[in-house]
């Protein structure tokens, strides 16, 4: 009797490797606010997100087509994956790009930060949800304290506060992102995960262009706005936002755990912050740096203090994020039982 062959032990990847994936998703997701920032400045919101988020879900699908893998779905599959992708693309991503039109990228992207609190509630309320311990309930109102932080200035002038809806609308599309995460999270369609994504992408970014189409945005078009700045922030976001970002992600989600991928979370604002200040000379005021501390510190305390008794084996917290980089999406491959991720796609 021949001694059957032993199994083979999967080689960990190189530290260098690692590393790189790191920094590209770091960077890569971190840099996303200013781009939006700089793009709206030229091209109107609706027109200039939805375009690059559907182009985005169109390589997406030629590139699978390619490798020779279905990209077909039931009708029920398209259903799901199309609402997720409205509220993802066309609430989350759409309504952060017009807040960027008032709304300062470091600003953006720490009021961005509060999706984990939205998707925390709603695992609350939902029966079959994860429920929040002391920690976790603390992290929110700490959050929330992160949030009227950051705001004080505006608060200060209750006549600039009420014209300035940038900051709210970042926070409905927070809030968009978490519901379009829910959703997927716990009506999953069955289908591949990158599939789905490309879908995803390409649907919430179809609505949200011909949204911008209905409210007369084209006609604003003229060829003077398509300056290299402009062009430039259209390619970054595309490039280097939804693609080079969304493939350092997922290779970091096959190779690393899930906790330490996750990390992108607290970083991405820092970078932005940082960008911001560097590039388009954004201001970086102590209510800033005390309102971003404390929301990163309840995020922190949000993530930590889940339940994990009701997780879910082979879960994640799934979404793109609403500047149009790929997020968590339930993957093949089966997870181990530690805290679930939430992404967002830039």
């Amino acid at each position: 009797m021949s001694a059957s062959a032993p199994a083979r032990v999967p080689c960990p990847p190189a530290k260098w490797a690692v590393i790189l994936a790191f920094a590209l998703l770091y960077l890569s997701w971190g840099t996303t606010y200013l781009a939006i920032r700089i793009g709206v400045e030229s091209f109107p919101p609706a027109l200039f997100g939805g375009s690059r988020v559907a182009a985005a879900g169109l390589i997406l699908l030629i590139y699978l087509a390619i490798r020779g893998e279905s990209i077909r779905l039931r009708w029920s599959q398209l259903a799901c994956v199309g609402l997720v992708g409205i509220l993802l693309f066309v609430g989350g991503n759409g309504l952060l790009t017009y807040a960027e039109k008032s709304v300062a990228s470091g600003v953006t992207s720490v009021l961005a930060a509060t999706t984990p609190f939205w998707l925390a509630l709603l695992e609350t309320i939902w029966p079959r949800g994860e429920r929040l311990r002391l920690r976790g309930w603390l992290g929110l109102f700490a959050g929330l304290g992160g949030v009227l932080l950051l705001l004080a200035e505006q608060l200060r002038a209750p006549a600039g506060a009420w014209l300035g809806i940038g900051p709210l609308l970042v926070l409905a599309s927070a809030a968009s992102w978490a519901l379009g995460s829910f959703a997927l999270r716990h009506g999953s369609p069955g289908a591949s995960h990158l599939t789905s994504a490309a879908y995803q992408m390409l649907i919430g970014g179809t609505c949200l262009f011909v949204i911008g189409l209905a409210l007369g945005e084209g006609r604003t078009l003229a060829p003077e706005q398509f300056t290299p700045r402009s062009v430039y922030a259209f390619t970054h976001l595309l490039i280097v936002g939804s693609l080079i970002g969304f493939v350092a992600y997922n290779w970091l989600m096959s190779h690393v755990s899930v906790t330490l991928v996750g990390t992108y979370a607290y970083v991405n604002p820092v970078v932005a912050i940082l960008v911001g200040w560097l590039i388009q000379d954004e201001k970086i005021t102590p209510w800033i740096v005390g309102g971003m501390t404390i929301i990163l510190a309840g995020v922190a305390l949000v993530r930590s203090g889940t339940a994990s008794s009701s997780s879910r084996r082979g879960t994640r917290w799934v979404g793109v994020s609403p500047r149009g980089d790929q997020s968590d999406v339930p993957g093949d491959e089966e997870l181990s039982d530690e805290e679930p991720v939430v992404s967002r796609l830039r």
